[in-house]
């Protein structure tokens, strides 16, 4: 069983110590790439110095290394969930909320490869358009909606496959501001309208980067310098189906913050699905969504696992979490309070969620953290009422032997 504080028994940076170099031999990684592997590479060992606790009482010692904070590590993720959700509690409306999915088609996978920042941009576009102008359609809601975009880009065997999850208010503000319109409890809007607009949206953003020679054509899309190839690869995506998948609502506004938790910071794999790393193999879980969702082990050679987790690293300061409608930025101190004031704010989860402690983000990282969690660093482990106290760590003066990996949490 594996619990929240369980050690993993392979991590992502194992793999990378062991097999990082000759990955690097055989693959051209851009600078953000290989930063990134070189964070999680080094991540809570004494590249990136340490600390050493002690408690006064009981004589208790606790060494522990820096985190690398980088998006992409696995390990590096605790607190900025924590204080993502944090501000975002405070903006749910008493509601019941869609899961809505936008994916594009496996054709235009080659071309998103080598257009991660366009080509994504093109998605959030083109999937916030689609529910904005159906949803204040007359003939389906009529109404604005809010919602959040969280970009993933992988699959549960980590092969490429961008997609946005989208959490949508189920029902939206009248054009008037005078009113809520309440979607139906079991049906928002129709996934096949949803598809039809999404494709036609999605196309016509991309025809015109083709037009204006935005897009980087080489290797499996250099044929596409051709305009008849080009043109048939249009005709094919337009006959195409574009799948938009909607779940089941998710009820009121403590299940979709529930459902964020676990979406919104998450990356490629986390360390815990890994199983083992043995002969230049690493085998991992994942669920398999084609034989209803059963639990299967994969195993793949130590290189094609980097290589697939490489390809869900970010271009340099992407934003992979967006916020529209009733719940963009400029819509906040005007729209969504009035919808909150139409919704009687004053209703008991509400007050609940108004007299939470205030975080303020000028306070250490481990205050913040026992705020949000409940979680205290600097408490003794061992005599359980001695606090720990911390001074650096010469990781120069240390000799060592395999990198040391850090067992609690240490975000500093």
């Amino acid at each position: 069983m594996v619990t929240a504080n369980s050690r993993p028994r392979v991590e992502v940076a194992d793999i990378l110590r062991q097999h990082g170099a000759e990955f690097r031999r055989r693959h051209q990684l851009s600078i953000r790439q290989d930063v990134a592997l070189r964070h999680i590479e080094d991540c809570r060992t004494k590249a990136l110095g340490g600390h050493k606790d002690t408690c006064d009482p009981c004589g208790h010692v606790r060494i522990s290394y820096n985190s690398c904070r980088d998006r992409h590590c696995p390990k590096c993720q605790s607190l900025k969930k924590a204080e993502w959700l944090h501000k975002r509690r405070a903006r749910l409306l008493p509601v019941h909320y869609f899961h809505v999915v936008f994916t594009l088609p496996h054709k235009l996978r080659a071309l998103a490869l080598g257009n991660k920042r366009l080509m994504y941009n093109m998605l959030f576009r083109a999937a916030a358009q689609t529910l904005q102008a159906i949803a204040r359609d007359g003939k389906h809601l009529g109404a604005q909606v809010g919602f959040t975009a969280i970009l993933h880009t992988w699959g549960q065997d980590l092969r490429f496959h961008p997609h946005l999850h989208c959490v949508v208010t189920g029902g939206g503000l009248s054009e008037d501001r005078t009113h809520w319109v309440s979607a139906r409890a079991n049906f928002f809007l129709s996934v096949k309208v949803l598809g039809k607009i999404f494709r036609g949206k999605f196309l016509a953003a991309l025809k015109d980067a083709y037009s204006d020679r935005k897009l980087t054509l080489g290797k499996s899309t250099e044929a596409y310098e051709d305009p008849k190839v080009w043109k048939r690869l249009l005709d094919e995506l337009y006959r195409l189906k574009w799948v938009v998948y909607a779940k089941r609502p998710f009820g009121g506004p403590e299940n979709v913050f529930r459902y964020l938790g676990r979406y919104t910071h998450r990356v490629a794999i986390s360390n815990h699905r890994i199983v083992s790393l043995e002969a230049g193999k690493v085998s991992f879980h994942y669920r398999d969504y084609a034989d209803g969702q059963k639990k299967k082990l994969l195993t793949l050679d130590a290189l094609e696992f980097l290589r697939r987790f490489t390809l869900h690293i970010l271009p340099p300061r992407f934003v992979r979490i967006r916020h529209y409608g009733l719940l963009a930025s400029s819509n906040i101190k005007t729209k969504l309070a009035i919808a909150r004031q139409l919704l009687d704010s004053r209703s008991q989860k509400h007050d609940a969620l108004a007299s939470e402690p205030q975080l303020e983000l000028s306070k250490p990282w481990h205050e913040r953290l026992f705020i949000l969690t409940g979680e205290d660093v600097f408490a003794c482990p061992v005599c359980k009422r001695g606090r720990l106290v911390r001074a650096p760590l010469d990781c120069r003066s240390m000799t060592w032997g395999a990198p040391n990996r850090l067992l609690t949490l240490d975000t500093s």
